[in-house]
């Protein structure tokens, strides 16, 4: 037996159809022989806080990991962000290893054996209801935005009461006029005489940016516009992530077959497919397959997915990008998400930024904390923010004149840690994808305007 693996990892597909999947004594026998494996290793320790508790549960027990009460393989469960970032980088016994170790999607199938036994959390389930949240939120925009702020002694105290979110957490803000609409009336003119002319993309609006940060969409457009690439708007539907996060597996399989048969026609048609949110872009690229294996168009959508960042840096390689780039003053400190991380194809938000004339990039390639809706809740928002310290901190140090990244929640968490531990001077009062700074470099940054 290797000690070990050096291989690229690999992922088996999700048998999410079969009985067994849910099985109880089967997921709690599944979790027991990763968890003594992970045990005897630990390099996972630094990584987010399901392996610390693990390894507490184990070190306080009077015999090891068989001491430990298998009720409480639910706390380390719980912790787990579906980051995949110990399968990724750090775990050397992942598939094809024949330990056949993978954290994550054990994680996944306890979380879905738990809620095919109980239904789940009610308040989890209605704040997976992305598409809901943002058409209902959007109709009053300006009094959820108001409902959600920070300090709000009236409601966000309210909020926590009633649906768990901590009322510190910064939460995004909603715009009546998404992504979707504000494309079909303002289309920019694409340059025809640019490197790129001839492409054609259509931008996966996703439900962040098409409910919550509209100017992402807007400023991949315009840089595409810029460089000759017809581009079209389209959002069937949520990728599913917030689902998946909750173990709702069949239901984000449902989503993939829909969202990947309303897109077949533009990919044969020669659009290519951008997602500007890197976990939206990992689902229709890697998960959504190893949900649907054998589904024709599951599989057309992955091959023809591109991440936003991904897909720029490949125009620069290839054809080259339009002129007229300016340098950003100050610099830029960019995180790299864990979900781009995870889709394996390298740093393209800092390759991104080191395009602009002149560029001042200091990179942060580790966890925010944030794990999407799971650092807003109450029971996690403190760890959330001390996962995030070493982030906070290093953004902090390099003192640049920008944040960035590519996960809009990660860089909003990044500068409240920044604010908690004392180095508010330094935090910037905006943060940003780098693709809104690629386009803040060409001039063609939509105004940010909240209702």
């Amino acid at each position: 037996m290797r000690e070990g693996s050096l291989d690229a990892p690999t992922r088996h597909a999700i048998p999410w159809r079969d009985a067994d999947y849910y099985d109880p004594a089967k997921v709690e026998a599944e979790m027991h022989r990763i968890f003594e494996i992970c045990h005897g290793c630990r390099r996972c320790f630094n990584l987010c806080d399901s392996f610390p508790r693990l390894f507490d549960l184990i070190d306080a027990s009077p015999n090891e990991l068989e001491g430990v009460d298998r009720k409480d393989y639910a706390k380390v469960a719980d912790a787990c962000t579906l980051c995949d970032m110990c399968f990724m980088t750090k775990c050397p016994y992942v598939p094809p290893h024949e330990f056949n170790l993978d954290f994550p999607h054990t994680m996944l199938r306890y979380r879905a054996s738990q809620l095919k036994a109980n239904g789940g959390e009610f308040a989890q389930q209605r704040l997976a209801e992305t598409d809901r949240n943002g058409r209902l939120a959007g109709k009053v925009a300006p009094l959820a935005n108001w409902a959600s702020r920070t300090g709000n002694g009236l409601t966000r105290p309210a909020m926590e009461a009633a649906a768990g979110i901590d009322r510190r957490a910064d939460l995004p803000k909603f715009h009546g006029r998404t992504f979707a609409l504000r494309a079909r009336d303002n289309a920019p003119p694409v340059d025809k005489d640019a490197p790129a002319y001839g492409r054609k993309a259509v931008i996966y609006a996703t439900c962040f940016v098409n409910y919550n940060r509209p100017r992402i969409g807007e400023a991949l457009r315009a840089i595409l516009a810029k460089n000759g690439v017809a581009t079209e708007v389209a959002y069937p539907g949520c990728c599913g992530m917030p689902q998946f996060e909750r173990g709702d597996v069949a239901r984000v399989a449902a989503m993939a077959k829909r969202v990947a048969r309303d897109l077949r026609p533009k990919i044969e048609a020669g659009f290519d497919i951008v997602a500007p949110v890197p976990s939206c872009a990992l689902m229709l690229k890697f998960e959504w397959p190893l949900l649907l294996p054998d589904d024709a168009d599951v599989k057309l959508l992955a091959g023809a997915t591109f991440d936003g960042s991904e897909y720029l840096v490949a125009i620069a390689k290839k054809e080259g990008l339009a002129g007229g780039l300016a340098p950003l003053p100050g610099g830029v400190a960019v995180h790299i998400a864990c979900h781009a991380r995870a889709q394996n194809m390298g740093q393209k938000a800092a390759e991104l930024l080191r395009l602009l004339p002149s560029p001042d990039v200091a990179v942060i390639e580790r966890c925010s904390g944030h794990g999407g809706s799971w650092g807003v809740m109450k029971a996690n928002f403190d760890t959330a923010i001390k996962v995030g310290k070493p982030v906070a901190r290093s953004v902090a140090k390099a003192d640049k004149a920008y944040l960035a990244s590519e996960c809009p929640l990660a860089a909003m968490h990044i500068r409240q840690g920044m604010q908690m531990l004392g180095a508010e001077g330094k935090a910037p009062a905006e943060t940003y994808h780098p693709i809104e700074l690629m386009a803040l470099a060409y001039g063609v940054l939509p105004e940010e305007k909240h209702p």
